[in-house]
């Protein structure tokens, strides 16, 4: 069944060391993209970055996305200035401590339930998949949140202003990830 909104290709090691070490480091770059695309929304912005993850997951399975994600948290631990309201807000494990962290986390989570249940799957699974995958970011991102806020705003802060974009990301992805993935893949880029 590999109609347009389905994708059947797993993108590993074993298709090439080369190829996936070069897809990683292109997608951590992206990544890094999209968290420093900021979309205005009240009370604070939202950046693109949770699309990049779904996307990431779903068009390439959770090996690859794994180690995109990983790979991007390796060059914010380093210093780099990849996260969203970096170098501003600080840089390194410190930032990656700070009232974020549990977002960072939820979404390495989330790049694996992605990518083990929703590559290859029709865009109507995927999109439930990546619903789902919020879970986990939302989940120990408001955790991790309230060691920074008070309890009673960690959902004002930490959930509210960001669902609804969460789930319309996760519709995003879920149209789009398969056809880009199978340009890419007509075009010879992977």
């Amino acid at each position: 069944m590999n109609t347009i909104f389905s994708v059947n290709t797993d993108v590993t090691p074993k298709s090439g060391a080369l190829r996936f070490v070069a897809i990683t480091v292109i997608g951590a770059a992206l990544l890094t993209l999209s968290a420093k695309a900021h979309v205005p929304m009240y009370p604070v912005p939202m950046t693109l970055q949770t699309l990049a993850v779904m996307a990431f997951a779903s068009m390439f399975g959770w090996r690859q996305a794994a180690a995109i994600y990983i790979g991007y948290l390796a060059m914010g631990a380093a210093g780099y200035p990849v996260f969203s309201g970096t170098p501003e807000r600080g840089i390194g494990l410190a930032y990656m401590m700070g009232p974020t962290g549990g977002f960072l986390f939820g979404m390495l989570v989330a790049t694996l339930f992605i990518g083990r249940f929703a590559y290859g799957k029709n865009s109507m699974i995927q999109f439930a998949i990546m619903v789902i995958g919020l879970v986990p970011i939302f989940g120990f991102g408001m955790v991790w949140l309230a060691n920074f806020v008070p309890i009673e705003k960690v959902m004002e802060y930490g959930l509210n202003p960001f669902i609804l974009g969460g789930v319309v990301k996760a519709a995003i992805a879920a149209l789009c990830a398969p056809l880009a993935f199978k340009l890419l893949r007509r075009g010879g880029l992977i």
